[in-house]
């Protein structure tokens, strides 16, 4: 038990770098615009486009645009995949405890198997469990709202870096 405990402790490895004022200005601004504009256009045109998970994403991948769970697949099939497992396990076993926390394994699985791993996804099965909603989930706001964010991402990275947004498809 002692060397579990000597585990919590951690490696003592050192914090990672602070980012440039620059990069945090930057990842603040491609979130300001990324959710305002998702936002404003739910509200416009009155159809859900947005997700709680969004925010996060906007996290990843404005924030650490060139990180494998930042790029174009993980973001929009992450999100994808997860709810698709998030409405199968809610239609197939109902709304409890265990269905819920298989759906979020097998999300995990799921991303992980294709390559598609995005770690906000991961909550889109606990925001389908608390909603409830029909299988237009997937397109509105799933897909759409990750659309937006990847069109958004393509537009202001590559304008604002030197450096290319993504890095693989």
């Amino acid at each position: 038990m002692e060397n579990f405990f000597d585990k919590l402790r951690g490696d003592n490895t050192q914090l990672p770098p602070l980012p440039s004022r620059q990069n945090i200005l930057l990842a603040w601004f491609g979130g300001f615009i990324t959710i305002a504009v998702i936002a404003g256009l739910a509200q416009n045109f009155q159809v859900a486009l947005i997700l709680g998970s969004f925010g996060a994403s906007c996290v990843l991948v404005f924030g650490f645009p060139d990180a494998p769970f930042s790029q174009p697949r993980n973001l929009v099939l992450g999100h994808f995949l997860s709810s698709l497992v998030g409405l199968s396990f809610l239609a197939l076993f109902g709304a409890t405890w265990w269905a819920l926390a298989m759906a979020v394994a097998t999300a995990i699985a799921v991303m992980m198997a294709t390559r598609t791993v995005h770690p906000p996804a991961g909550s889109n099965p606990v925001i389908v469990f608390m909603m409830y909603p029909n299988w237009d989930f997937l397109l509105f706001p799933t897909l759409s709202g990750s659309l937006l964010i990847l069109l958004i991402a393509l537009i202001y990275l590559n304008l604002s870096r030197n450096s290319n947004y993504p890095k693989y498809w």
